[in-house]
């Protein structure tokens, strides 16, 4: 019997990065699983709302994909999230599955959920290994900007930090939006480093609104307008880690430990 496959992610309103990130996953899974029938989900209501009334585009929740593939006849479902960590975000999937598995006419529906890309046996180690990171340079530093979190699972991005620095890379710093350690963290460790170039990039699933406002733009606020501010030279690239082939796979790897 067909499948359902459920590709959740918190989404986008930059159509060409949604393209390159998230459907570029997408088409990945529908050749692996060509049989089942794949939808898209995003998780936040406002890139939803957004679309909808911008673009006239109607992108499905988590609940509403389940429902659709529930008048489709199928039961069998498997969620991949492409979210990348196991924050606010995939817990409200995990929230909405369980709603919808209380419903008593949906008792005898199996699905199952995959994991965030820092989330999981040996996720750091294949994370690492995915972002080819270059050699340190004296003087010479890698930045990348996450999203961060309040909630705990925030501690992810330290935690590939520290899984980064065991393998030997020293000048390469992760930090976040809205979490624990920002761009003034960051700033003070290259200071100390006598780090003066500097090659930012997003470490985000998509190179949306964040990586193009927060990071790279000229806004007093941008984390290269602070960096060059303190005398530190900067060298964007706007490619969001849905587009790296090797991070692709991850995801698409995730989802068939799911089928096992």
């Amino acid at each position: 019997m067909k499948k359902g496959i459920i590709v959740s992610s918190f989404g986008t309103t930059y159509k060409e990065t949604r393209d390159l990130c998230i459907g570029s996953i997408e088409n990945l899974i529908k050749e692996e699983f060509e049989g089942d029938l794949v939808l898209r989900a995003f998780t936040s209501e406002i890139v939803r709302r957004i679309l909808k009334e911008r673009d006239k585009l109607t992108i499905d929740n988590v609940p509403s994909a389940l429902e659709r593939l529930k008048e489709k006849g199928i039961s069998n479902i498997y969620i991949q999230p492409l979210h990348i960590i196991a924050g606010i975000e995939y817990e409200k999937i995990l929230r909405q599955v369980e709603r919808f598995k209380e419903r008593g006419e949906n008792k005898d529906f199996s699905i199952k959920i995959g994991s965030p890309l820092l989330s999981g046996k040996g996720s750091y180690e294949r994370v690492i290994e995915a972002l080819s990171l270059p050699e340190d340079k004296p003087g010479r530093g890698l930045v990348y900007m996450g999203h961060g979190s309040s909630h705990e699972a925030d501690q992810s991005y330290e935690n590939l930090e520290r899984a980064i620095r065991k393998k030997g890379f020293e000048n390469v710093f992760i930090g976040t939006i809205e979490g624990s350690k920002g761009i003034d963290n960051i700033l003070k460790e290259l200071k100390e480093k006598q780090i003066r170039q500097v090659d930012l990039k997003p470490f985000l699933l998509v190179a949306g609104d964040h990586a193009n406002n927060d990071m790279a733009s000229d806004d007093k606020d941008s984390w290269k307008s602070i960096l060059e501010r303190n005398n530190i030279e900067v060298s964007t690239e706007l490619k969001g880690l849905g587009q790296v082939k090797e991070i692709q796979n991850i995801f698409l790897n995730k989802l068939r430990e799911l089928y096992q």
